[in-house]
């Protein structure tokens, strides 16, 4: 394994730590290791927690409960353990329903987890539970983490329809003019707080011993398309309207009322949000991320990153081009026995395209089959797209002064309505100025 190669990137990446997902497989524990040592090792601060994938431990009873305070007492004095409050920082994916024989959820979380801690644990779990319940959990917890806020998750087919309809459009590919009306029609919800602020106002019941903590996400993507044989979850979330940019930018915004961002996630190539390049096992996911690269995302992490952390925006020092697209038109009819997945229409067939750009240019974008459109941009981030038709590719250029100063041409990418399997990941690449 190579921690120490992950750490270095990420935190050249404006990340500061690790969320580490467990659950019951016996190599965790290893691995657990050494990526807290190779934090440490790395010499950039570097931090790591654990996160607690309760979907899947055990939480019935007493003795499940001190397997979890175990993660929490092994690594409290450990040089990479990230500490808020001063306290060792943990949290958890659900445990909303487990009582570890208490009675209750709340009662076996205070009583069996955080109590038995002796105020030693800073506790923002992922509860998908009422906001409104928050108050109940008063000394069980310190905040919450708002898993679902990176993706707008209320937008299913027939909500997407109903929005679309109001502006006069439907369901399906769009010309340029209606993919513009569109894109902007959803930004909206895309960039919506509404569940990060019903989480704040419930967090507001909540009795601490000390600080209180919200922690928000954001997402670049989500698609996960497993039958009926396996994890049988076969679903996207919207992630158009340049959904990575947009998210960062409320949560920017907002980032006086948001004490912690979870960027989902830096390797979860099952669901298709990963950020950090593909290396390493899969859980039977190379059928839709091999060969869908999302380098790219990572590579812009660092502006927005900077920009929550200190509450401005980064000068942009480097001209750059970041373009994606879904390989398969949302249309498209294909000899996938896992069946085209839920909210596969709320998806616009188009490239998404983030320019990065140190002064005023023009932006060409084209799909290789006689479809282009030019665009001028100012300095500072512009959010660009151009509709997709079966056989197109991706191409864009930034020109200045009659120069090409950045021209991004990848190769591995063909839209297309006829595939062998539905694969609505991303396909995602960038370019730099020289």
């Amino acid at each position: 394994m190579d921690f120490e190669d992950d750490v270095k990137l990420a935190s050249a990446s404006g990340i500061d730590a690790f969320a580490l997902n467990i659950g019951t497989d016996d190599w965790q524990p290893g691995h657990v290791k050494m990526a807290y040592d190779a934090a440490a090792a790395s010499g950039t601060g570097f931090k790591m927690f654990i996160s607690f994938d309760m979907t899947v431990l055990p939480c019935g009873s007493p003795a499940d409960a001190a397997a979890l305070r175990n993660y929490v007492t092994t690594y409290a004095d450990h040089p990479a353990q990230f500490k808020y409050d001063g306290r060792v920082f943990a949290s958890t994916f659900s445990g909303e329903k487990c009582s570890f024989g208490s009675g209750s959820p709340q009662n076996g979380w205070k009583s069996q987890f955080y109590s038995q801690l002796n105020g030693n644990v800073f506790f923002v779990p992922a509860l998908f539970a009422d906001p409104g319940s928050f108050p109940s959990w008063s000394g069980a917890m310190d905040g919450v983490f708002n898993w679902n806020a990176g993706w707008p998750v209320d937008l299913t087919s027939s909500k997407v329809s109903s929005i679309l309809g109001g502006v006069g459009l439907h369901l399906g590919p769009l010309v340029k003019a209606a993919l513009n009306t569109a894109s902007q029609t959803l930004a909206k919800f895309v960039g919506s707080t509404d569940s990060d602020q019903s989480c704040i106002n419930g967090l507001k019941g909540l009795s601490a011993s000390g600080a209180k903590a919200y922690m928000t996400s954001v997402s670049p993507w989500f698609f996960t398309h497993y039958g009926a044989d396996s994890f049988n979850k076969n679903f996207i979330y919207y992630a158009d309207s340049h959904l990575y940019n947009t998210r960062w930018e409320s949560v920017i915004q907002n980032r006086d009322e948001f004490d912690l961002v979870e960027v989902l996630t830096w390797n979860d190539y099952g669901e298709s949000h990963y950020i950090a390049p593909v290396k390493g096992a899969q859980p039977n996911s190379q059928a839709w991320v091999d060969g869908n690269a999302h380098d790219g995302w990572l590579d812009m992490t660092n502006y927005y990153a900077t920009a929550f952390k200190t509450g401005k925006y980064p000068e942009i020092a480097q001209d750059a081009l970041y373009a994606w697209a879904r390989p398969t038109s949302t249309n498209a009819n294909a000899p996938d026995p896992v069946g085209k997945p839920t909210n596969a229409d709320t998806m616009t067939d188009a490239m998404w395209v983030a320019v990065f750009s140190t002064a005023p240019g023009t932006v060409t974008l084209s799909s290789g089959n006689g479809n282009s459109q030019d665009f001028i941009v100012q300095p500072g981030v512009t959010k660009l797209q151009l509709p997709l038709t079966p056989g197109s590719t991706m191409h864009a250029t930034l020109t200045r002064n009659g120069q090409t100063v950045v021209d991004l041409s990848p190769k591995g990418f063909t839209f297309s309505d006829n595939p062998q399997i539905f694969n609505y990941n991303a396909f995602v690449a960038f370019a730099k100025a020289n």
